[in-house]
């Protein structure tokens, strides 16, 4: 082979042809051959919004990585990429423009489709996927309707966000802090409407229960979705109201505390609020919940805010004492929670007694820590003791008086044992355009009919005007809505909420495996073939509603027999966030006090309006902070590999990521290194001959040893736990040893040069395949097989020995490293640095540690 000529590292050139090339191959396709394992390698997919962000770099980049390893580690892997694209920001975008949210959300996927393929990911863009294209969402409503056919779909009425002047539902990212619509200004009232909901609470426990199989999830998110679901168990118990044969329910997990009950607060949408109300407190009643219905749940249930209530005037009796106490309403209690009704007990909860207090209602001591405590309280006693005024339960420590207070309910009628989730029921139901049409026909005779699945999808009309006023579009479009019943054929009207966009990621993962079937919703074998998910990267924002909703759509879908496995992630990496320097101004407030960083001299960093001071940190890149990077200056600069390389050595994934300049020059450095080292060898004439493993020099053995204990680091580092920087800093010391070498012509360089190109391809695949190419490679580096260790390499024929006199080091000599404690012994002894100091002296003790030191202890 003639030897190239040297050239300098063009990451420009070099990242525009191997694209080219790697597309022309076909490389990243999905292969179908079942004979290898599969991995099945997935990031979170994004809302197109026009332009990636570091952070989606960031989150593209680790996945790639994993993707690229586990195909050089003989898997056949599925690496897809889609777009979460129906939603809010469209409409609102459509409205702001002019534009139809299509025209808009479609133009945003061809921009963030060419940035992507810009950053050399390796995707399967045949799998591709959008959430508003017909082809998905016609299964997105057929899902609908299999939740629908095994009664976890249902309506009801439910408060919603009213926005007054709009005349519209709005979501509660368009309510502000203040409770004001983010259109109209106007302050949103809650309205109750009816909506469509799903029954996530009928898997509940299945959903806890199986956090247990998700060994390679965070603990953390684990945690997150344990406390979302909220599991208790304690007692549900009925109070009879004074005067009525109803009762108020109510649930609780301290029944050890009934008998300090001193009030019943309902919350005011209640419907037994207007049974228990007198008619001399009907207008105040009225008054109250009229002002309650302004504010959002937000509002009502903040701890910082005062708890308001009204007195009812009615009562009820506390079944255990036989007492009349009194009822009340207060904002701080939701109809949607629990029963909407809870039973006050000052003296054992802390808001309780802070509401108690402000109302001057009584505060009875029921427990107290231990016997013969003293009962007068300064703050509420909110842990476990001894039942005091407790009738028979007197004496008893909290723990066994709950059980016997709930079973003592059970005998006697007023209560039970229940179970309770803190989950709601999952409200789908979205009053706007840019969406899943809901696919079922209310007909005036047959009542609820779903849309049959050969008329599915039922596509969003494009011909509609988009103005963010009067209730949901479609309603206003009567050519839409307007149907014949598909079961009757009288007339009848279309349902006209579309689906929350959570529906849609909630099962994309299953699609990919078979994107383009036209039949049906995938083929099931294709799916159990590559499902659960190996690997899930995302960010943490999604610990909960997206990752528990994904987890609850797989068991419905499992348990109408589409496939068979129980959970649909089986490792999740919550990537940490991109950090970027940021100059605030302490003496603002809200965003003014950001200022922009292209703004500011980083020499004399002070506000350019005031000339204050500004005080530097790292935070979040964010348009509003003005600290964020562009992603397109970075690789104009510097290259995709560089700024891979820079993603992936700065931290670890899971950890936050301080953007500096600096350590990006550093990685186009190492970069540029690398291709020296390897076009330098490839100039000088790249060696063909076998290595005599028996003959080796020790240059020779030093150097294998290096390039094993590499290969042994490295493929550690990549394992489980994708410690990327790490094993980036052992390529630097595989490159170090390389330059260090003095066997630039022996079959073992050969191998470093080889070794060291293929583990950086994954990292840095441009510059790997083109330096593969320049060591006379025909094939893409791409195809090779990750190399593995050979123990034997790493055992050295020779060790440092440290040679201590009286314990203080004063040298050391090299010493086969096979030697035993007496062979030792007497290397030290003769060595010219023992005999230095213990000539013509006694030798009282020789202490030998193996493999480390020789320490002499004279007379």
């Amino acid at each position: 082979m003639e030897s190239p000529q040297k050239t300098l590292y063009q990451p420009a050139a070099i990242e525009e042809k191997w694209q080219k090339t790697w597309s022309e191959l076909g490389l990243d396709k999905t292969p179908q051959d079942q004979n290898k394992p599969k991995f099945y390698a997935l990031s979170m997919f994004p809302y197109p919004s026009g332009s990636l962000h570091m952070g989606h770099v960031r989150n593209y980049t680790i996945t790639d990585v994993i993707a690229r390893l586990k195909r050089m580690q003989g898997y056949r892997v599925l690496h897809p990429m889609g777009w979460d694209a129906f939603g809010l920001p469209a409409e609102n975008a459509a409205i702001d423009r002019g534009v139809p949210p299509a025209k808009w959300t479609y133009q945003n996927i061809a921009q963030m489709r060419q940035q992507l393929q810009r950053l050399g990911l390796s995707l399967d863009w045949e799998c591709e996927v959008a959430t508003c294209s017909p082809d998905y969402y016609k299964w997105t409503q057929w899902i609908f309707l299999q939740f629908l056919q095994a009664g976890l779909a249902y309506q009801r009425e439910a408060a919603v966000n009213w926005d007054p002047i709009d005349q519209t539902v709005l979501a509660n990212e368009q309510v502000d802090n203040e409770g004001r619509s983010w259109r109209s200004g106007a302050i949103v009232e809650r309205k109750l409407l009816r909506q469509w909901f799903f029954k996530i609470t009928d898997y509940a426990e299945e959903l806890l229960n199986d956090l247990d199989k998700l060994t390679g999830w965070p603990e953390r998110v684990k945690l997150m979705q344990a406390n979302w679901i909220g599991k208790s168990t304690g007692a549900y118990l009925e109070f009879p109201i004074v005067g009525s044969e109803e009762k108020i329910g109510v649930y609780t997990t301290r029944p050890d505390t009934i008998y300090g009950v001193s009030y019943v607060v309902l919350a005011p949408e209640h419907p037994l609020t207007q049974v228990v109300t007198t008619s001399e407190q009907k207008a105040a009643v009225e008054a109250f919940i009229k002002e309650v219905s302004n504010q959002s749940e937000l509002e009502r249930t903040a701890e910082d805010k005062p708890k308001r209530g009204i007195p009812t005037g009615g009562q009820v009796i506390n079944p255990f004492t036989g007492e009349e106490v009194p009822v009340w309403i207060a904002d701080y209690v939701l109809y949607e929670y629990g029963t909407g009704a809870v039973m006050g007990v000052p003296a054992h909860d802390v808001r309780d007694f802070k509401f108690a207090k402000e109302q001057n209602l009584a505060i009875k001591v029921v427990i107290v820590p231990e016997v013969g405590a003293e009962e007068t309280l300064k703050s509420a006693y909110t842990e476990a003791g001894i039942l005091v005024n407790s009738g028979d339960f007197n004496g008893m420590n909290s723990v066994d008086a709950k059980k016997a207070i709930i079973e003592f309910a059970e005998k006697q009628n007023f209560g039970k044992l229940r179970v309770q989730y803190r989950l709601r029921d999952w409200l789908i139901s979205r009053q706007r355009y840019w969406g899943a049409p809901i696919p079922v026909i209310h007909c005036p005779n047959c009542g609820i009919v779903p849309v049959p699945d050969a008329d599915l999808p039922v596509q969003l009309p494009e011909e509609i005007e988009l103005s963010g006023r009067g209730g949901s579009p479609l309603a206003q479009l009567e050519s839409w809505v307007n149907v014949p019943c598909p079961t009757c054929g009288t007339p009848a009207k279309r349902e006209t909420d579309t689906m929350d966009t959570f529906i849609d990621s909630s099962w994309y993962f299953l699609r990919y495996p078979d994107a383009k079937n036209e039949e049906k919703i995938f083929d099931s074998s294709k799916v159990n073939d590559w499902m659960p998910v190996d690997q899930y990267v995302g960010g943490i924002e999604h610990a909960i509603l997206h990752l528990l909703y994904s987890r609850f759509f797989t068991k419905v879908l499992r348990d109408r027999g589409l496939f068979n496995f129980d959970e649909p992630f089986q490792k999740l990496l919550t990537q940490g966030m991109v950090q970027g320097l940021t100059y605030m101004n302490p003496n603002k407030g809200g965003k003014d006090k950001w200022i922009s960083s292209h703004l500011v001299d980083a020499n004399n960093p002070v506000d350019p309006q005031t000339g204050e001071p500004l005080q530097r940190l790292y935070a979040t890149m964010s348009k509003s902070k003005g600290n964020g990077v562009a992603p397109e200056d970075v690789i104009n600069k510097y290259g995709i590999d560089t700024a891979r390389m820079f993603i992936l050595f700065k931290a670890p994934p899971e950890k936050d990521l301080e953007w500096d300049e600096a350590d990006v020059e550093g990685q186009f450095r190492f970069l540029n290194r690398v291709w020296r080292l390897v076009t330098d060898y490839a100039a000088a004439g790249v060696c063909k001959q076998k290595a005599d493993l028996e003959k080796l020099s020790k240059a020779e053995k030093d150097l294998r040893r290096a390039i094993h204990i590499a290969i042994q680091a490295i493929t550690e580092d990549v394992g489980d736990e994708y410690q990327f920087n790490t094993a980036i800093s052992e390529l630097m010391k595989l490159s170090n040893a390389l330059t260090d070498a003095k066997c630039n012509n022996s079959p073992i360089y050969a191998e470093g040069i080889l070794t060291l190109v293929i583990m950086l391809a994954p990292f840095a695949p441009h510059i790997g395949d083109e330096l593969w190419q320049l060591l006379g490679n025909k094939n893409s580096v791409h195809t090779q097989t990750w190399p593995s260790f050979d123990p034997g390499a790493l055992i050295a024929d020779e060790i440092t020995l440290v040679i201590q006199i009286m314990g203080k080091t004063r040298g050391s000599i090299q010493v086969p490293s096979q030697a035993d404690k007496a062979e030792l012994e007497k290397y030290a002894r003769e060595s010219e640095v023992a005999q230095r100091y213990i000539e013509g002296k006694e030798v009282k003790k020789v202490i030998v540690v193996p493999r480390k030191l020789v320490n002499f202890v004279l007379g």
